[in-house]
């Protein structure tokens, strides 16, 4: 049995290609990237199913849903607290 032979080559390309903006894995169904930058503008997960769809995410990320500006200043927010 040879223990050389990656089992997963187009993941290994992906991690290696995208290793400065995104971590990479993948599940059985799933390719999910989270970005290293938690202040992008755009979103910080992406999960797919459809390798291709992944990767032109990858390059061209979808928009964040969210306040971001909110992780920067440290999650506070102007005006009265709940609760």
């Amino acid at each position: 049995m040879r223990t050389d032979v990656d089992p997963d080559p187009l993941l290994r390309i992906l991690r290696e290609h995208y290793k400065d903006r995104w971590s990479i894995r993948r599940t059985a169904r799933l390719w999910i990237a989270t970005a290293h930058d938690y202040t992008a503008q755009h979103a910080p997960t992406l999960i797919q199913e459809d390798v291709e769809v992944f990767v032109r995410e990858l390059e061209h990320p979808p928009a964040g849903a969210g306040r971001a500006e909110l992780l920067r200043r440290g999650g506070r927010q102007d005006g009265p607290q709940e609760g």
